[in-house]
């Protein structure tokens, strides 16, 4: 029988895997503005933050367990715990903690979570070979326009097939970041990124499950395997990726190459990085912004017969779980995000907890709210009205949630929320002290003080 496909493969595709090669093996130092740069320390310090932040979940503990039983050396750091491992599984398990509280940066182009699977790999690789701060900054930022410019190539096609982005292409940033970190040339980069490209991590049907963060965690090692590999002389196809049976025609029927190329140097990708302000799927941040807001005009749960939610049917194909049991499915409902935007006035990783979940109080609030599905209404935007019982109506509308490109984190406000992610695991002192090494990342030596400050 014969077989059909969609999208006739594209046999003129140009050679993007050797471009991105030369360009991360031959890009400058610090070729950049100091906007891009500034981005990358709030990249790698909001990263660092989350890492930490989930370092004691249940999901770090078994993940540590399994790789302690390869007897691994002791290479680097498992950040928030004493434990050392190889490299390879520090990218692992510190890909894992970084994307647990599902806290960490999104480049909302691509939905594409970067920093788990680049700064994970890049930082253990980094701590074992004594790396400066500046070359991990230059690695971060090189890496991340790897994964988010393929990102660019393949979205929205590639993640409604069910590919969780983030791992997909997360491996190709992390091979990207490691290789520039042991200096291979374009080459020996070529091959990386060829190894990595036969390794995709994550599918969307395993989100509200340990499996998730998984994802970035997988693709830090894969990356790093690959990178290593690659500077042994293994060797793979110079065109991995854009080949008619390479990695971006097999995982999508969206193929726009010139995503690669524009601009490629001189616009990068880490510029439109964002960092969140709740602890769940992006896409509920709006609905949360809407009911904060509702509270902060006086609306109390008390007073609210019904809460109509409009909003884009991605919102609720994502995280429309109506009786979240758990905390990790809490993440996934858009209706517990406004029961504790309203109840509590934010929704960080407290708010996600099973018991928080469970509370009687929220469960009743969280009946009261009613989705409905308006695709006039964009994937970054919610409406919602507060129906109270004496007949008044108090509507919201957000736009642009807090934490978007339109309305960011302001420095301040960052480092409020790594205080509130590290100080519980490591103390107030040392979340200090970390804070300050990070602002100074460009100027150190050699990373191994950073991360010694990330042990307890």
């Amino acid at each position: 029988m014969a077989r059909n496909t969609q999208v006739p493969a594209d046999t003129t595709a140009p050679p993007i895997t050797s471009i991105l090669a030369r360009f991360v093996a031959g890009h400058a130092s610090r070729g950049w503005s100091d906007a891009v740069d500034h981005e990358a320390h709030r990249t790698f310090y909001n990263w660092l933050g989350c890492a930490i932040g989930a370092a004691q979940h249940e999901a770090a503990d078994a993940a540590l367990s399994a790789v302690q039983m390869l007897q691994p050396a002791p290479q680097a750091t498992v950040l928030g715990r004493t434990e050392r491992v190889d490299m390879a599984s520090a990218a692992l398990v510190n890909g894992i903690t970084s994307h647990t509280f599902d806290f960490d940066d999104t480049h909302l182009k691509t939905i594409i979570h970067p920093a788990g699977p680049v700064a994970s790999a890049v930082l253990a690789l980094a701590e074992h070979l004594g790396s400066s701060g500046r070359e991990v900054l230059d690695a971060l930022v090189l890496g991340i326009d790897v994964a988010c410019r393929i990102g660019n190539v393949m979205y929205p096609d590639h993640y409604d097939r069910g590919w969780h982005i983030t791992g997909s292409t997360g491996m190709l940033g992390a091979a990207a970041g490691c290789a520039r970190l042991l200096k291979l040339n374009e080459q020996q980069t070529a091959m990386a990124l060829g190894i990595a490209a036969s390794q995709p991590v994550g599918l969307r049907e395993q989100f509200g499950t340990m499996t998730k963060p998984f994802h970035p965690g997988g693709a830090a090692r894969a990356g790093l395997m690959s990178a290593l590999l690659a500077s042994k002389g293994f060797t793979a196809s110079p065109r991995a990726l854009e080949a008619p049976r390479g990695f971006v025609q097999v995982a999508s029927d969206k193929r726009a190459w010139h995503e690669v190329t524009d601009e490629l140097g001189e616009r990068f990708e880490i510029s439109f990085n964002t960092y969140k302000p709740f602890a769940c799927g992006i896409v509920i941040h709006p609905s949360i912004d809407a009911c904060v807001q509702l509270r902060d005009q006086g609306v109390t749960p008390d007073q609210v017969k019904t809460i109509e939610l409009r909003v884009h049917s991605l919102v609720l194909e994502l995280t429309g779980k109506k009786e979240p049991k758990d905390g990790l499915q809490g993440k996934f409902s858009v209706y517990h995000g406004c029961a504790v935007g309203l109840i509590h006035g934010r929704a960080a990783e407290e708010e996600f907890s099973d018991a928080v979940v469970n509370d009687p109080a929220v469960v009743a609030l969280r009946n009261k709210v009613h989705a409905t599905v308006d695709d006039s209404i964009a994937e970054e935007a919610a409406h919602v009205t507060a129906v109270l019982l004496d007949g008044r109506r108090v509507e919201v509308r957000v736009e642009h949630a807090i934490g978007s490109m339109q309305n960011p984190l302001t420095d301040a406000q960052l480092e409020a929320k790594f205080g509130s992610l590290v100080a519980p695991v490591l103390g107030e002192a040392k979340a200090r002290a970390i804070t300050a090494a990070c602002r100074s990342l460009a100027l150190a030596p050699d990373v191994r003080a950073l991360t010694a400050l990330g042990r307890p």
